[in-house]
């Protein structure tokens, strides 16, 4: 058969819209939200560098290079990674956050005049009712200092993007002043933020439809649309593919969904669902690396059960599905034997399916072992002496216990 006619693929079956045809942008915001995590450490300028590039390798074509106005370590590194893009010819773009605040905006202008690299100033105010309560703001004064901090980008030599914080829990009235005011002083992309991860897949379509329909049409100017999201109900990466279906320009990730709390959407997901329906061509075996960097550089363990590049992701101790793997592979059908108990083809991503041993496997898991690691797999007095062991066992069997097995199942032979 045709491998298009073994998977039948719902994914693929939204009404009036395609995945192949879709080419969404990317920004990866593990350089400036995913260091705002209690829990990461800040990698040194050398593996910001590093993860860069391994972003500009992957396609990614946006990169937030920290927030200047922190600080100087921040300024710093922000200017050090600004020279990286430059000098090492990135294909990247780089943008810079920033308050609605001219002594904010100021530090990514210098930075932008010194290396000649166009920075993107990405300029946050607060939106939402609670916000503005907490704060004692009022609208007016909300829409002034906005105002006043594009101007001032804009006079800068800079392009903005306008970021309303807390996007999916404001009033429609406010987005309209606040995004039509800052559209109307020079801010040509505008960032919808759910800043508290509060938002469901149908809340993100129904404010992305609003914003583009009421707020961006009217005005007849090219103004790009982001879609910035967290995992506070853990909804992070579906409201991003949401948003891209209801029409955004360009979405927000960082490496292994680090950030803010419980963080971010998962760039590295993200780039693996996009490939997957379509909507990313570039290559993505750099992808392990670029995980397994950000988890070393940031002090960011990956869980067993984390999806792809978790221990556990593509590794099987059940007996039913070791077989039908084992089955896959009879056939001599790498591509079977990668998809028939995968949603994810491990190949893809320069990784592989594991069998292992355990108490809920069948004789198939020990023979595909046993060869997997050079043994004699026809061996049927070996491979029940293992498999009995196994059922008796309340965890998986690591490899030093199964090689263990072997050599209590040979002395047994000699002394018999």
């Amino acid at each position: 058969m045709y491998e298009h006619e073994l998977i039948y693929d719902w994914n693929t079956r939204t009404p009036g819209f395609s995945w192949e045809s879709c080419r969404v942008e990317l920004n990866d915001e593990t350089l400036r939200d995913g260091l705002q995590s209690p829990s990461v450490t800040d990698p040194s300028i050398e593996d910001k560098k590093a993860l860069l590039h391994l972003m500009a390798q992957l396609g990614i074509a946006a990169a937030n290079i920290g927030l200047p106005g922190a600080g100087p370590r921040t300024r710093a590194d922000t200017l050090a990674l600004a020279k990286e893009i430059v000098d090492a010819k990135l294909p990247i773009s780089a943008n810079a956050a920033a308050r609605t605040l001219a002594t904010d905006i100021e530090p990514i202008a210098r930075i932008a005049q010194e290396t000649g690299l166009a920075i993107e100033a990405a300029t946050f105010i607060g939106s939402s009712p609670i916000r503005q309560y907490a704060e004692e703001w009022t609208l007016e004064k909300m829409v002034r200092v906005s105002e006043e901090a594009v101007r001032f980008a804009v006079g800068e030599g800079l392009s903005l993007m306008f970021v309303t914080e807390d996007t999916t829990r404001a009033k429609p009235e406010t987005l309209r002043a606040l995004y039509g005011a800052a559209i109307a002083c020079g801010a040509r992309r505008i960032c919808l933020a759910d800043t508290v991860g509060h938002a469901t897949p149908d809340g993100v379509r129904a404010l992305v439809r609003f914003v583009r329909e009421e707020i961006v049409a009217p005005t007849k100017l090219d103004v790009r649309i982001d879609w910035h999201g967290h995992r506070d109900r853990g909804h992070g990466l579906a409201n991003c593919l949401a948003a891209i279906e209801a029409g955004v320009d360009r979405v927000h990730g960082t490496a292994l969904g680090i950030g803010e709390r419980v963080g971010n959407a998962e760039m590295d997901l993200l780039l693996i669902n996009l490939r997957l329906l379509g909507a990313h061509e570039h290559d993505l075996r750099k992808l392990p690396e670029y995980t397994a960097l950000a988890s070393r550089a940031l002090g960011v363990a990956i869980p067993a059960s984390y999806p792809v590049f978790g221990e556990d992701a593509f590794r099987t101790a059940t007996g039913v599905h070791a077989a039908a793997i084992v089955k896959a592979h009879r056939k001599g059908d790498a591509w079977l034997a990668d998809r028939i108990y995968s949603g994810v083809p491990a190949g893809d991503f320069g990784l592989s399916q594991r069998i292992d041993v355990s108490h809920v496997s069948g004789i198939s898991n020990v023979r595909s072992w046993l060869e997997a690691h050079g043994h004699d797999a026809s061996d049927e007095l070996l491979c029940r002496f293992i498999l009995d062991a196994a059922k008796k066992s309340n965890h998986t069997l690591r490899d030093e216990e199964l090689v263990a097995l072997i050599a209590e199942h040979r002395r047994q032979a000699v002394t018999a």
